[in-house]
C-alpha cells in the first residue's frame, strides 16, 4: 500500500485548494514512518474497528487501512471529509470496503449511532470502535478524548499524537507539576502513559511544537460516586491548584468547614492539596459528602 509522503500531501493540498487553517488546528503529517509507528504503537491489527478523529489528508488513515483493520473516520473540514473516499481508493484501494467516514464535529459524538459504517463491516448500521487513534488538534485534544470516552463505551484503548505538554499532562501522576483535570479526568476511563515523542519535523506546516503519543487503556470506572459529582470536585480542587483542599472545596461544600468534615470522613488531610490526590480520593470525597 502506498503511503502519503511530502509531494503527495502537497499535491493532494493543492488539488483540493486546501490551505492548513490554524481554527482547525491542521498539521498534516508527511512521514510515512510515523504514521507506520503510530499503527503499531496502537496494537492495531485486521481484528480492529478504529475511530479516527481528524484524519485530514489521510496519512494515519492508510498507514491504519494498511494493517487491515475496519476505520471510521470523523473529519470536521467538508472539504477533506469529502475527498478521503477518493484519497483511499486511489492509494489503497484494496482498502476501500474497510473505510467509511463522516463530517462531524468529534465534540458532537453522542454515541455508535454517531458514526460511519464502513460496507465490509458486520454491524448493522451501528460501528462500535475498539480503537481511538488519531493526531488530534492541540487546543481540542482533551475534550475530544474525555468527549469519546464517555460517549463509546466500546473503546479499550486509545492512541493519540498531541501536543508534548498536553501529553506530558494527561500522563501525569499525583505530585508532578503538571498534574491537574485532564490528568485526573483522564484516568476515571483509563491507566495513562507517555509513548514516544515526535519530531515537528514530520508535519506541514512545521509546528512551533513537538508532539508525543499517549496511550490509554481503558479499564473499569471507579465505584461509589457518580461522575459528574466527580469532575465537579475535581474541577474545584484545581480551580486555584495553591489552595488546600479545605479552602478550595468550600464553595463546592458550603463552607471551609462543611469542606473539612468531609475530607476528614474521606479520610484525607484538609491541608492537602488537589494535585497530591489520586482518582479515587476523589470518589471518596464525593461518597463522603452523602454521610
Amino acid at each position: 500500500m502506498q503511503l502519503l509522503g511530502p509531494v503527495q500531501i502537497r499535491e493532494l493540498a493543492e488539488r483540493l485548494g486546501v490551505s492548513p487553517t490554524k481554527v482547525l488546528g491542521q498539521n498534516f503529517v508527511h512521514d510515512s514512518g510515523s504514521v507506520r509507528k503510530i499503527a503499531r504503537d496502537a496494537a492495531v491489527t485486521a481484528s480492529s474497528r478504529v475511530l479516527e478523529v481528524g484524519p485530514g489528508l489521510g496519512s494515519l488513515t492508510l498507514a491504519l487501512l494498511e494493517t487491515g483493520a475496519q476505520v471510521s473516520a470523523v473529519e470536521i473540514d467538508p472539504p477533506l471529509a469529502a475527498a478521503l473516499p477518493t484519497t483511499v481508493a486511489e492509494f489503497a484501494p484494496e482498502a476501500r470496503e474497510n473505510f467509511a467516514v463522516v463530517l462531524r464535529d468529534a465534540m458532537t459524538i453522542a454515541g455508535p449511532q454517531s458514526l460511519a459504517v464502513p460496507p465490509a463491516s458486520s454491524e448493522a448500521g451501528v460501528f462500535e470502535p475498539t480503537h481511538l487513534v488519531a493526531n488530534l488538534p492541540y487546543n481540542v485534544a482533551v475534550p475530544i478524548l474525555l468527549t469519546a470516552l464517555e460517549a463509546l463505551p466500546s473503546l479499550e484503548s486509545v492512541t493519540v499524537m498531541v501536543q508534548l505538554e498536553v501529553a506530558d499532562r494527561l500522563a501525569a501522576k499525583p505530585g508532578s507539576r503538571v498534574y491537574g483535570v485532564p490528568s485526573v479526568k483522564a484516568a476515571w476511563y483509563a491507566d495513562v502513559s507517555r509513548g514516544a515523542k515526535i519530531s515537528r519535523n514530520v508535519f506541514w506546516p512545521v509546528p512551533n511544537v513537538d508532539s508525543a503519543l499517549v496511550h490509554m487503556e481503558r479499564r473499569a470506572e471507579p465505584e461509589g460516586a457518580r461522575r459528574e459529582d466527580v469532575f465537579e470536585v475535581i474541577d474545584a480542587a484545581f480551580a486555584q491548584r495553591r489552595k488546600t483542599l479545605r479552602a478550595a472545596l468550600g464553595a463546592w461544600a458550603g463552607s471551609p468547614a462543611a469542606a473539612e468534615e468531609i475530607l476528614v470522613r474521606a479520610g484525607i488531610d484538609p491541608k492537602q492539596r488537589g494535585e497530591k490526590l489520586e482518582i479515587g480520593d476523589f470518589v471518596r470525597i464525593v461518597a463522603a459528602r452523602g454521610i
